[in-house]
């Protein structure tokens, strides 16, 4: 059984969700960002098969457990930003507290993952469900 969508206010976040400050964005200014040619660099760092299931344009893949070993990998010009994506946003928060102490001091979070994406910045994305033996698309 699936959860229902939450209820977003205007920023596309959840009614009541809090981002924490400098450590999080919201997934439709990371969208209105990443489609601005030059301004953000995005790093999605769920595992193989979730980005082979689904993953966002224009990002970069690297697995959480691989952040530390090619965090030279990321690559950014002056001025960009750098945000990291998952699939409800606790994975991302913890590699942008990686990459920050790695070097890349405003590494921030998408805040909801690619779930939240998937619901407020951009409904092309498909939603799914993971867990024990379990990876599937879930119906629109």
């Amino acid at each position: 059984m699936t959860t229902p969508p939450p209820n977003l206010d205007n920023r596309g976040l959840p009614i009541g969700f809090t981002l924490k400050p400098g450590l999080e964005i919201s997934p439709r200014d990371a969208k209105a960002r990443l489609e601005t040619p030059g301004a953000m660099v995005m790093v999605d760092c769920r595992t193989q098969p979730e980005w082979d299931l689904v993953h966002i344009p224009g990002t970069i893949h690297i697995p959480l457990d691989q952040v530390e070993e090619r965090h030279d990998e990321i690559e950014l010009k002056p001025g960009q930003e750098l945000a990291i994506l998952c699939h409800h946003g606790v994975r991302s928060l913890k590699a942008a507290l990686t990459l920050r102490a790695l070097g890349h001091p405003n590494a921030v979070s998408v805040a909801g993952g690619i779930e939240l994406w998937s619901l407020a910045a951009d409904t092309n994305i498909p939603r799914y469900e993971r867990g024990p033996g379990v990876l599937r698309l879930l119906p629109r």
